[in-house]
């Protein structure tokens, strides 16, 4: 895998739990090789209530696996990837419309050149597509999103006509159609090398990173119509000491506000990566520059959580040099909420690579790339974590936007016996398949606004407003 890894690791010590205001810690697993190893991707919550994640390496075949597991910490190893049917997952998984989980291998498939997979929850994998160099890209270190229109969308790093790249759609069913090529001649500017999932905001375009070219050589942000109509929203440095930051490793989230929010790798004011946000107009604002104390190497995107602030991680740096877990103001405030360990005598995991995903309990989970408790892996082979910030539960809709009468899947917490949802405040009826899960049509007469569940326990509100589509 081509990501930049720099750096000693070593592995942690016991389950740790640190307290920092209602911030704790808690190691739900360390990888033993047998059940995978360096887990590269983040996770996604189910609407079984489980946890999904890939692994880049380990399993039966040390090609790298596909696992389920519980906010408990019960880990079920789903798939061994073979080569042939993919190997070296490093993107996280997407759950469907249609129940089934999505994802992308870097490596293996017929031409050795990276598969798009589909899995059923419990664990019955289809290799949907193996990719070939050209015409269609290779390596897609990119999870897919699902956009409006049911078809999944993702990137290829490498391949295409120019080498450099491609944007791809495949439907559920798994025909897929290249939309867009990046361009790697010397009077091309649109960017190329996308390691970035694509992200569907609510203008109806699809929005991405490059690590490298566009007008200063930096790596772009682009957005792209589900046609292929591309436009480059913003060039990023690539002198010395650029401000801005280079290299967006990271996909974009698009807030509540509106705006884009994500990071670059390198570069900002001291050198070590940036945390920034982008209007959809392409007016960039760099909120916080890393300088090392804090973490740096940054190659995960942020998630926005509950409480309005975005969380994320750093692959080296911090305290205890084995990167951190921050949390980021939209106005630009970090604070580092976690410094992983990288000390011979630690076990709770280091080096985080991946996207943190909050669950519908409340609670960050994520992996770690190294440490753990194993002793099978040079350095460790990583760990899946939990951590407690303080937030309370809520529920999520899949999708989040729909016509009315279209059917929606609500995912939560403790929801048997719930006697109420409503769409901004439209009753809807519902049907309670398990103490996760609520299935709903968009009632008549709902507009966009937040989902709300009424449950024995309390009222849950949706984490994003449901947008209602005319």
């Amino acid at each position: 895998m081509k990501m930049i890894r720099i750096g000693s690791v070593f592995a942690g010590f016991l389950s740790l739990a640190l307290s920092l205001s209602a911030q704790t810690l808690t190691t739900l697993h360390s990888f033993d090789s047998t059940d995978g190893s360096r887990p590269a991707a983040g996770l996604v919550q189910a609407t079984n209530g489980g946890l999904y994640g890939t692994t880049e390496y380990g399993g039966a075949n040390t090609y790298g696996t596909v696992f389920k597991i519980t906010r408990s910490g019960a880990l079920t190893t789903l798939h061994n990837f073979d080569d042939t049917d993919g190997a070296a997952s490093v993107a996280p998984l997407v759950q469907a419309t249609n129940g089934n989980l999505y994802g992308t291998t870097s490596g293996g498939g017929v031409m050795f050149a990276g598969t798009v997979f589909k899995i059923t929850p419990s664990g019955t994998l289809a290799t949907l597509y193996s990719f070939a160099p050209e015409p269609d890209g290779n390596e897609p270190f990119a999870g897919l999103v699902q956009a409006t229109d049911g078809n999944l969308y993702g990137t290829t790093a490498y391949g295409g006509p120019e080498n450099d790249g491609t944007v791809f759609k495949i439907t559920p069913s798994g025909t897929l159609t290249t939309i867009y090529n990046f361009c790697s001649q010397s009077n091309c500017t649109d960017g190329n090398e996308s390691f970035a999932p694509l992200v569907q905001a609510i203008d109806g375009n699809l929005y991405g990173t490059t690590i490298n070219g566009g007008t200063v050589g930096g790596g772009t942000i682009f957005k792209i119509t589900p046609s292929g109509t591309l436009t480059t929203v913003y060039n990023f440095c690539s002198q010395v000491s650029c401000a801005d930051g280079a290299s967006p490793y990271a996909g974009l989230v698009q807030a509540a506000n509106g705006d884009f929010y994500g990071t670059t790798d390198v570069d900002g004011a001291n050198g070590e990566g940036t945390v920034f946000k982008i209007t959809s107009g392409g007016t960039l604002t760099t909120l916080h520059s890393f300088d090392g104390t804090d973490g740096f190497i940054v190659q995960a995107g942020l998630v926005q959580a509950t409480d309005g602030n975005f969380y994320g991680t750093t692959e080296q740096g911090g305290a205890d040099s084995g990167g951190t877990i921050f949390k980021i103001t939209p106005s630009g405030t970090l604070t580092t909420v976690y410094n992983f360990c990288s000390q011979t005598s630690c076990t709770d995991g280091s080096h985080p690579y991946a996207q943190l995903v909050q669950a519908t309990d409340g609670n960050l989970y994520g992996t770690t790339y190294y440490g753990g408790t194993s002793v099978a892996c040079t350095a460790g082979c990583g760990t899946v974590f939990g951590l407690s910030v303080g937030l309370g539960p809520f529920v999520e809709t899949l999708p989040t936007s729909g016509k009315v009468g279209a059917a929606v899947k609500i995912l939560g917490t403790n929801l048997t016996g719930s006697t109420s949802v409503t769409f901004n405040g439209t009753a809807a009826t519902f049907t309670v398949v398990s103490s996760s899960e609520i299935t709903t049509t968009v009632p008549a007469g709902a507009t966009t606004g937040k989902v709300k569940v009424t449950t024995p326990h309390r009222t849950l509100t949706s984490n994003v407003s449901f947008r209602v589509i005319p």
